[in-house]
Parts: C-alpha cells; sequence; structure tokens
C-alpha cells in the first residue's frame, strides 16, 4: 500500500494522468477483502501494456474520459474498483508581493495547486502563503532547476519590478504551457516585446503572452486585480478541459494530504474512505477520501458531521481486521436538517481497512 501510493503519487506530480485499480472479493453486498491494486499510467493504458480483459479496459479509459468512478463485474464475487486520478493544474507564481497573496489565495479555491517563488526571505515563506503547495525562496532565474514546468502549468508573472519581469519571461518562452500571464503597463509590456522580438524570439511565442493580464473588469485594487486573472485562468482552465475531455467531464476530487497520509506507514490500523457514488446535494463528489485511525486522528473528508461521524464510529469498531465495506451515508430529512443544510442528499462510500 505505502509503496502503491508513493509511485502513484510520484506519477501524478509529474504530471501523468492514472488509474487505480483495486480489485474486491465481495463476500456478501456490502462487505469482503481486498484482493490487490494496480495503478497505470494513461500511456500504459493507450499502450494496453497490461493483459486486462476488454471491459476493464473500456471501463478505464471511460474513467478518464468522463473524471468519473467505475466499477466493473470480472469474475463471480469479484469487482473491480477504477478510479481516475488527475493531477491538479498548477499555477506558479512569479513574485509573492500584494497580488501574488490573493491570487494564490484565491486561485487555490478554484482549484489550482500554488506555486510561489521570489528571491526574499519575508515574501518567500509558509506564513505568508499556507495554501500554496509550495513556496520557493530562490533566485528567479535559478528556480527554473527546481520547478520543472510542464505543458500542463499555468504561469502568472507578478515580480517586483520590470527587470525582473523580464528575467523570467525570457526563461518562460523556452517551454510550451497551457497560460502564461505578465502584470504591466501597455507602454512597458509594448517596450519589452520589441527588445525579446529583437532578440530573436518569434511573434507567435510573443502573442502567446497575457498582458495586460486579467479579464478587463476595471480592476484597481489587489483583490480586484486578483479576482481577474483567476477569472482568465478560470476561462483558459475550462477550455482546455472542455476541447480535451468534453462538456461531460468532471474533475476527480484530488487530495494531495490525504493521498500523502495513505503513503506513509502507520503502527496501528487505518481505513482510507473513499465515496463511490452520491446523489442529491452532497458536500463531496465522488472520489473524495479521507483516512481515519484507530486512535480517532482523521485526515481529510467525506462531508464532515454527524454522517461522517457515523461512518468512523461504525468502522472503528472493526478496524482490528483487514477488509473493505460499502457504508450508506444519508443527509436527507432530520439529518439534513439538524445539519443546517437546505437539501440533502446520499452517499456510497468505501471503506478499506489496513
Amino acid at each position: 500500500m505505502k509503496n502503491l501510493y508513493k509511485a502513484l503519487l510520484s506519477k501524478i506530480n509529474e504530471g501523468s494522468q492514472c488509474i487505480m485499480l483495486t480489485y474486491l472479493n465481495v463476500h456478501n453486498t456490502r462487505k469482503g477483502s481486498i484482493e490487490k491494486k494496480i495503478f497505470l499510467t494513461n500511456h500504459e493504458i493507450e499502450k494496453k501494456s497490461f493483459p486486462f480483459c476488454d471491459d476493464v479496459y473500456e471501463k478505464m479509459c471511460l474513467s478518464l474520459e468522463t473524471g468519473k468512478l467505475q466499477m466493473v463485474s470480472v469474475e463471480e464475487n469479484k469487482t473491480v474498483l477504477i478510479e481516475p486520478f488527475l493531477p491538479k493544474p498548477r499555477l506558479v507564481i512569479f513574485g509573492g508581493g500584494h497580488i501574488a497573496k490573493p491570487l494564490s489565495e484565491f486561485a487555490s479555491r478554484v482549484g489550482f495547486a500554488t506555486t510561489i517563488v521570489d528571491d526574499r526571505p519575508s515574501f518567500a515563506n509558509t506564513q505568508r502563503f499556507p495554501e500554496a503547495e509550495k513556496v520557493i525562496c530562490e533566485n528567479f532565474q535559478k528556480s527554473f532547476d527546481l520547478i520543472q514546468l510542464t505543458k500542463s502549468d499555468y504561469v502568472v508573472i507578478v515580480t517586483r519590478g520590470h527587470r525582473h519581469d523580464g528575467i523570467v519571461l525570457r526563461e518562460v518562452l523556452n517551454y510550451d504551457l497551457s497560460y502564461i500571464g505578465m502584470i504591466g503597463s501597455r507602454r512597458k509590456v509594448n517596450a519589452m516585446m520589441k527588445e525579446l522580438l529583437s532578440e530573436g524570439f518569434s511573434q507567435d511565442k510573443l502573442d502567446l503572452v497575457n498582458s495586460p493580464i486579467g479579464l478587463d473588469i476595471a480592476a484597481i485594487t489587489p483583490d480586484e486585480i486578483a479576482i481577474s486573472i483567476v477569472s482568465q485562468l478560470i476561462s483558459f482552465k475550462n477550455k482546455v478541459v472542455l476541447s480535451k475531455f468534453g462538456k461531460n467531464f468532471i474533475l476527480p476530487e484530488f487530495d494531495r494530504s490525504v493521498m500523502e497520509e495513505i503513503s506513509t506507514e502507520s503502527a496501528i490500523p487505518k481505513a482510507v474512505i473513499t465515496i463511490l457514488s452520491s446523489k442529491g446535494s452532497v458536500p463531496r463528489k465522488a472520489g473524495a477520501k479521507m483516512v481515519a485511525y484507530f486512535d480517532g486522528r482523521t485526515i481529510g473528508s467525506i462531508g464532515g458531521g454527524c454522517s461522517e461521524a457515523a461512518v468512523l464510529s461504525k468502522i472503528r469498531e472493526n478496524m482490528t481486521e483487514k477488509f473493505f465495506c460499502i457504508e450508506h451515508v444519508d443527509m436527507t430529512g432530520d439529518v439534513a436538517e439538524s445539519e443546517g443544510m437546505v437539501c440533502g442528499g446520499v452517499m456510497e462510500v468505501l471503506v478499506e481497512i489496513f
């Protein structure tokens, strides 16, 4: 388990789309044992690198195309759970100043994994950017060795000066990226573009730079500018999703801290809880995970409240055994009212105890 999820997390960090297969031996309709787990990258699936039956390959492809969990029966009393794992789009923000702070916060809330780069310790630290997945304090030019930009990355350049913007942009233009945006007045930006043209950068490459940055909402304050930039990032991200996957695609839930927790050794029993399906108004969608320990500690959430607490209480009674079970979580009626919800929903959750 530990090594498997570490390897999966490593592939996701590299930008790979992955599938995890969990083979479930079903003893009755709600309980059984876990036979094995296998994960594959999208490239391995395309090449059919493993000898799976056609039904499994078909469901794996469907899972990647839709972003949704799939289940397929392969033998009597044996079912395979197919989970898609897609990396969050990464936003690399060069500059840790007054615009970077709200930008990182807002971008994190709408699904970007943010990385902050600045060469000043007072600006590049986790206290200033607690929501960022990574904060790098380094010379801008040297920082590229630590970032390793990929095609799926989004880059925003909001450094403290025109000279630093130019240093970063010259490096960034060497990569094929999903988005490049740079702050600056039209006069300064036009002057820089002429300079870059004279240095040999192509006009086609320079046309990819969004500057002035953000959607035109007449933004003035740092928060307003950050909102305009995030709006443009969402527009680019969703256009990529629509063109690549179609309108029925749903980006799967992915909590890096939960994945890292699954990857760690534990001296006491722990359970991995995954939402298999949901109906109605529920806080988290299918694919969301949490980890629960025998001593009561939890990482992540499947929605919180008394419904989650009831599941945790029920499984903790049996955590000395290794098995899986499927629990029904009801947040309708009285439960929804007690939770203060406008309307409720129901979920099926898979509990794997290791």
